[in-house]
Protein backbone atom coordinates (compact mmCIF):
# COMPACT_ATOMS: atom_id res chain seq x y z
CA UNK A 1 0.00 0.00 0.00
CA UNK A 2 1.34 3.28 -0.96
CA UNK A 3 -0.26 6.93 0.91
CA UNK A 4 0.07 9.88 0.05
CA UNK A 5 0.18 12.58 3.33
CA UNK A 6 0.03 16.29 3.24
CA UNK A 7 0.59 17.96 6.75
CA UNK A 8 3.17 15.06 7.39
CA UNK A 9 5.17 17.25 9.34
CA UNK A 10 2.53 18.14 12.13
CA UNK A 11 1.40 16.95 15.31
CA UNK A 12 -0.61 14.05 13.81
CA UNK A 13 0.83 13.44 10.45
CA UNK A 14 4.38 12.91 12.49
CA UNK A 15 2.56 10.15 14.77
CA UNK A 16 0.50 8.96 11.70
CA UNK A 17 3.94 8.47 9.49
CA UNK A 18 5.41 6.13 12.32
CA UNK A 19 2.74 4.25 12.30
CA UNK A 20 2.29 3.85 8.83
CA UNK A 21 5.82 3.18 8.89
CA UNK A 22 5.88 0.09 11.13
CA UNK A 23 2.96 -1.43 9.61
CA UNK A 24 5.26 -1.55 6.48
CA UNK A 25 3.37 1.34 4.12
CA UNK A 26 4.96 3.48 1.57
CA UNK A 27 4.69 7.17 1.97
CA UNK A 28 4.77 10.27 -0.35
CA UNK A 29 4.31 13.27 1.47
CA UNK A 30 3.87 17.04 0.50
CA UNK A 31 5.66 19.87 1.85
CA UNK A 32 6.01 23.35 1.45
CA UNK A 33 9.35 23.68 2.52
CA UNK A 34 12.29 22.10 -0.16
CA UNK A 35 14.39 21.81 3.11
CA UNK A 36 12.02 18.89 4.66
CA UNK A 37 12.12 17.25 1.23
CA UNK A 38 13.39 13.51 1.78
CA UNK A 39 14.18 10.60 0.10
CA UNK A 40 14.04 6.86 1.40
CA UNK A 41 12.95 3.55 0.01
CA UNK A 42 9.47 4.11 1.78
CA UNK A 43 9.13 7.71 2.80
CA UNK A 44 9.51 10.46 -0.03
CA UNK A 45 8.98 13.58 0.19
CA UNK A 46 7.57 16.22 -2.68
CA UNK A 47 7.34 19.62 -3.15
CA UNK A 48 3.91 21.80 -3.39
CA UNK A 49 2.59 25.30 -3.04
CA UNK A 50 -0.70 25.47 -2.59
CA UNK A 51 -0.92 28.78 -2.66
CA UNK A 52 0.44 29.43 -5.76
CA UNK A 53 -1.40 26.25 -7.57
CA UNK A 54 2.36 23.91 -7.49
CA UNK A 55 2.04 20.51 -7.00
CA UNK A 56 4.81 17.80 -7.99
CA UNK A 57 2.45 15.72 -10.18
CA UNK A 58 5.13 12.97 -9.21
CA UNK A 59 3.48 12.55 -5.66
CA UNK A 60 0.62 10.81 -6.76
CA UNK A 61 3.24 7.41 -8.71
CA UNK A 62 1.18 4.10 -7.51
CA UNK A 63 -0.66 6.17 -4.50
CA UNK A 64 -3.55 3.88 -3.39
CA UNK A 65 -5.15 6.65 -1.23
CA UNK A 66 -4.78 10.02 0.11
CA UNK A 67 -4.78 11.13 3.91
CA UNK A 68 -5.00 15.00 4.34
CA UNK A 69 -4.33 16.81 7.49
CA UNK A 70 -2.61 20.04 5.92
CA UNK A 71 -4.56 23.20 7.31
CA UNK A 72 -2.87 25.98 9.53
CA UNK A 73 -3.13 25.92 12.80
CA UNK A 74 -6.24 27.01 14.89
CA UNK A 75 -4.47 27.35 17.85
CA UNK A 76 -3.10 31.04 17.04
CA UNK A 77 -4.69 34.50 17.75
CA UNK A 78 -7.77 34.83 15.29
CA UNK A 79 -7.14 38.22 13.48
CA UNK A 80 -8.65 38.75 10.06
CA UNK A 81 -5.73 38.01 8.14
CA UNK A 82 -5.33 34.88 10.04
CA UNK A 83 -9.04 33.87 9.81
CA UNK A 84 -8.59 33.79 5.91
CA UNK A 85 -5.41 31.74 6.02
CA UNK A 86 -7.23 28.86 8.09
CA UNK A 87 -9.68 28.84 5.32
CA UNK A 88 -7.69 29.01 2.44
CA UNK A 89 -4.86 26.99 3.57
CA UNK A 90 -7.85 24.12 3.85
CA UNK A 91 -9.70 24.82 0.51
CA UNK A 92 -6.91 25.82 -1.42
CA UNK A 93 -5.01 22.03 -0.57
CA UNK A 94 -8.19 20.46 -1.64
CA UNK A 95 -8.13 22.57 -4.80
CA UNK A 96 -4.94 21.60 -5.76
CA UNK A 97 -4.73 17.73 -4.92
CA UNK A 98 -8.12 17.77 -6.97
CA UNK A 99 -6.99 19.16 -9.87
CA UNK A 100 -4.06 17.29 -9.59
CA UNK A 101 -5.72 13.95 -9.63
CA UNK A 102 -7.96 15.34 -12.77
CA UNK A 103 -5.26 16.32 -14.59
CA UNK A 104 -2.70 13.23 -14.72
CA UNK A 105 -2.49 9.50 -15.03
CA UNK A 106 -3.23 8.01 -11.40
CA UNK A 107 -4.69 4.69 -9.07
CA UNK A 108 -5.72 6.92 -6.46
CA UNK A 109 -9.07 4.84 -5.23
CA UNK A 110 -9.75 7.31 -1.50
CA UNK A 111 -8.93 10.50 0.37
CA UNK A 112 -9.35 10.32 3.88
CA UNK A 113 -9.70 14.11 5.25
CA UNK A 114 -9.03 16.20 7.95
CA UNK A 115 -12.18 17.68 9.71
CA UNK A 116 -13.87 18.77 13.29
CA UNK A 117 -16.23 18.52 15.61
CA UNK A 118 -16.41 22.16 15.70
CA UNK A 119 -19.27 21.53 12.62
CA UNK A 120 -21.77 20.86 15.05
CA UNK A 121 -23.94 23.12 16.55
CA UNK A 122 -22.69 24.56 20.24
CA UNK A 123 -25.81 22.29 23.13
CA UNK A 124 -24.97 21.02 26.65
CA UNK A 125 -27.39 18.25 26.33
CA UNK A 126 -27.66 16.99 22.50
CA UNK A 127 -25.68 14.21 21.62
CA UNK A 128 -24.42 14.11 17.86
CA UNK A 129 -23.94 11.64 15.67
CA UNK A 130 -22.51 11.60 11.95
CA UNK A 131 -26.11 12.71 10.55
CA UNK A 132 -26.64 16.05 11.92
CA UNK A 133 -27.66 18.06 9.41
CA UNK A 134 -27.35 21.72 11.15
CA UNK A 135 -23.71 23.59 11.23
CA UNK A 136 -22.68 25.74 13.71
CA UNK A 137 -22.73 29.66 13.11
CA UNK A 138 -19.82 30.36 14.72
CA UNK A 139 -16.13 31.13 12.47
CA UNK A 140 -15.00 27.28 12.89
CA UNK A 141 -18.27 26.09 12.00
CA UNK A 142 -18.43 27.32 8.65
CA UNK A 143 -14.54 26.34 8.19
CA UNK A 144 -15.40 23.11 8.60
CA UNK A 145 -18.24 23.32 6.35
CA UNK A 146 -16.75 25.10 3.45
CA UNK A 147 -13.32 22.59 4.16
CA UNK A 148 -15.50 19.66 3.67
CA UNK A 149 -17.19 21.04 0.73
CA UNK A 150 -14.01 21.07 -0.63
CA UNK A 151 -13.22 17.17 -0.19
CA UNK A 152 -16.99 16.33 -1.07
CA UNK A 153 -15.49 17.01 -5.10
CA UNK A 154 -12.94 13.91 -4.99
CA UNK A 155 -16.53 12.08 -5.04
CA UNK A 156 -16.72 13.16 -8.83
CA UNK A 157 -13.60 11.64 -9.69
CA UNK A 158 -15.13 8.21 -8.64
CA UNK A 159 -13.03 8.98 -5.20
CA UNK A 160 -14.40 7.52 -2.18
CA UNK A 161 -14.09 10.38 0.52
CA UNK A 162 -13.99 9.59 4.08
CA UNK A 163 -14.19 12.53 6.39
CA UNK A 164 -12.72 12.12 10.05
CA UNK A 165 -14.51 14.93 12.39
CA UNK A 166 -11.91 15.15 15.28
CA UNK A 167 -12.41 16.32 18.51
CA UNK A 168 -9.52 17.66 21.20
CA UNK A 169 -6.67 15.89 20.94
CA UNK A 170 -4.68 14.85 23.96
CA UNK A 171 -0.94 14.65 23.23
CA UNK A 172 1.99 16.46 25.68
CA UNK A 173 3.41 16.90 22.01
CA UNK A 174 1.34 19.81 21.09
CA UNK A 175 -2.39 21.08 20.45
CA UNK A 176 -4.73 22.15 23.29
CA UNK A 177 -3.46 19.89 26.53
CA UNK A 178 -0.26 21.29 26.95
CA UNK A 179 -2.02 24.81 27.56
CA UNK A 180 -4.68 23.87 29.63
CA UNK A 181 -2.10 21.92 31.69
CA UNK A 182 0.09 24.84 32.07
CA UNK A 183 -1.93 26.70 34.90
CA UNK A 184 -2.78 23.64 36.82
CA UNK A 185 0.76 23.10 36.89
CA UNK A 186 1.31 25.89 38.56
CA UNK A 187 -1.45 25.65 40.77
CA UNK A 188 -4.41 28.30 39.30
CA UNK A 189 -6.39 25.81 37.43
CA UNK A 190 -9.96 25.41 36.99
CA UNK A 191 -13.09 25.36 34.54
CA UNK A 192 -13.89 27.53 31.81
CA UNK A 193 -16.88 29.35 32.09
CA UNK A 194 -19.36 27.04 33.73
CA UNK A 195 -17.34 23.98 33.33
CA UNK A 196 -20.54 21.91 31.85
CA UNK A 197 -19.85 22.12 28.40
CA UNK A 198 -18.96 18.83 26.85
CA UNK A 199 -15.85 17.88 25.64
CA UNK A 200 -15.39 14.71 23.54
CA UNK A 201 -11.74 13.74 23.06
CA UNK A 202 -9.31 11.49 21.15
CA UNK A 203 -6.03 10.45 21.97
CA UNK A 204 -3.63 10.86 19.56
CA UNK A 205 -2.60 7.38 19.25
CA UNK A 206 -6.33 6.30 18.71
CA UNK A 207 -6.38 9.40 16.20
CA UNK A 208 -4.03 7.84 14.02
CA UNK A 209 -4.74 4.20 14.59
CA UNK A 210 -8.15 5.79 13.33
CA UNK A 211 -6.92 7.24 10.30
CA UNK A 212 -4.57 4.15 9.48
CA UNK A 213 -8.12 1.99 9.72
CA UNK A 214 -9.61 4.19 7.13
CA UNK A 215 -7.22 3.67 4.81
CA UNK A 216 -7.06 0.10 5.37
CA UNK A 217 -10.34 -0.67 5.14
CA UNK A 218 -10.96 1.74 2.83
CA UNK A 219 -14.44 3.30 4.34
CA UNK A 220 -15.94 6.25 3.03
CA UNK A 221 -18.29 9.06 4.89
CA UNK A 222 -18.29 11.07 7.81
CA UNK A 223 -16.76 9.58 11.58
CA UNK A 224 -16.19 11.52 14.59
CA UNK A 225 -13.06 10.92 15.75
CA UNK A 226 -13.73 11.10 19.49
CA UNK A 227 -13.55 8.63 22.32
CA UNK A 228 -16.38 6.50 23.53
CA UNK A 229 -17.10 8.45 26.61
CA UNK A 230 -16.84 12.43 26.75
CA UNK A 231 -16.42 15.00 29.54
CA UNK A 232 -17.51 17.73 30.69
CA UNK A 233 -14.86 20.80 31.01
CA UNK A 234 -15.11 20.97 34.84
CA UNK A 235 -14.43 16.70 35.21
CA UNK A 236 -11.27 17.41 32.47
CA UNK A 237 -10.03 19.71 34.58
CA UNK A 238 -10.65 17.59 37.80
CA UNK A 239 -8.84 14.95 35.85
CA UNK A 240 -5.72 16.87 34.99
CA UNK A 241 -5.61 18.00 38.46
CA UNK A 242 -5.25 14.30 39.76
CA UNK A 243 -2.87 13.05 37.48
CA UNK A 244 -0.42 15.81 38.05
CA UNK A 245 -1.40 15.73 42.10
CA UNK A 246 -1.97 19.20 41.99
CA UNK A 247 -4.93 21.12 43.87
CA UNK A 248 -8.34 22.82 42.20
CA UNK A 249 -9.34 25.98 44.19
CA UNK A 250 -9.67 29.10 42.10
CA UNK A 251 -13.06 30.42 41.13
CA UNK A 252 -14.36 29.30 37.40
CA UNK A 253 -12.83 31.41 34.76
CA UNK A 254 -15.29 33.93 33.26
CA UNK A 255 -15.85 33.97 29.74
CA UNK A 256 -14.88 37.89 29.27
CA UNK A 257 -11.23 37.20 30.76
CA UNK A 258 -10.63 34.62 28.21
CA UNK A 259 -11.76 36.59 25.66
CA UNK A 260 -9.74 39.40 26.52
CA UNK A 261 -6.26 37.08 26.49
CA UNK A 262 -7.10 35.27 23.54
CA UNK A 263 -9.54 37.49 20.99
CA UNK A 264 -12.44 35.50 18.86
CA UNK A 265 -10.36 31.89 19.44
CA UNK A 266 -11.52 32.11 23.38
CA UNK A 267 -14.93 30.55 21.74
CA UNK A 268 -12.98 27.07 21.45
CA UNK A 269 -12.28 26.49 24.89
CA UNK A 270 -16.30 27.03 25.85
CA UNK A 271 -18.21 25.16 23.31
CA UNK A 272 -19.79 22.41 24.17
CA UNK A 273 -20.10 19.33 21.52
CA UNK A 274 -21.27 16.03 23.00
CA UNK A 275 -20.06 13.52 19.77
CA UNK A 276 -21.09 10.11 19.76
CA UNK A 277 -18.33 7.60 18.81
CA UNK A 278 -21.04 4.65 17.93
CA UNK A 279 -20.73 5.08 14.15
CA UNK A 280 -16.40 4.06 13.66
CA UNK A 281 -17.14 1.41 16.69
CA UNK A 282 -19.98 -0.30 14.39
CA UNK A 283 -17.41 -0.14 11.20
CA UNK A 284 -14.77 -1.77 13.17
CA UNK A 285 -12.41 0.25 14.61
CA UNK A 286 -11.22 -0.95 18.56
CA UNK A 287 -10.29 2.04 20.78
CA UNK A 288 -6.80 1.82 23.06
CA UNK A 289 -8.17 4.52 25.40
CA UNK A 290 -11.68 5.12 26.33
CA UNK A 291 -11.71 6.63 28.98
CA UNK A 292 -10.42 9.96 30.15
CA UNK A 293 -8.45 9.14 33.16
CA UNK A 294 -6.24 6.67 31.33
CA UNK A 295 -5.73 8.54 28.21
CA UNK A 296 -4.67 11.30 30.57
CA UNK A 297 -2.30 8.88 32.58
CA UNK A 298 -0.89 7.89 29.46
CA UNK A 299 -0.10 11.24 28.44
CA UNK A 300 1.43 13.28 31.50
CA UNK A 301 2.73 10.32 33.68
Amino acid sequence: MKILITGATGLIGTELVALLLQNGVSIHYLTTSKKKIESQPNYRGFYWNPDQGIIDENALMGVDSIIHLAGASIAKRWTSKYKQEIIESRILSSNVLFKAIKDNPNSVKQIVSASAIGIYPENLTKLYTEDETDVDESFLGKVVMKWEESVNKFKLLNIKVAKIRTGLVLSEKGGALPEMVKPIQMGIGSPFGSGKQMQSWIHLHDLVAMYFYAVDNELDGVYNAVAPNPVTNKKLTQEIATVLKKPLFMPNIPKFLMKLILGDMHVILFASQNVSSKKIEEAGFKFEFKLIDKALKNVLE
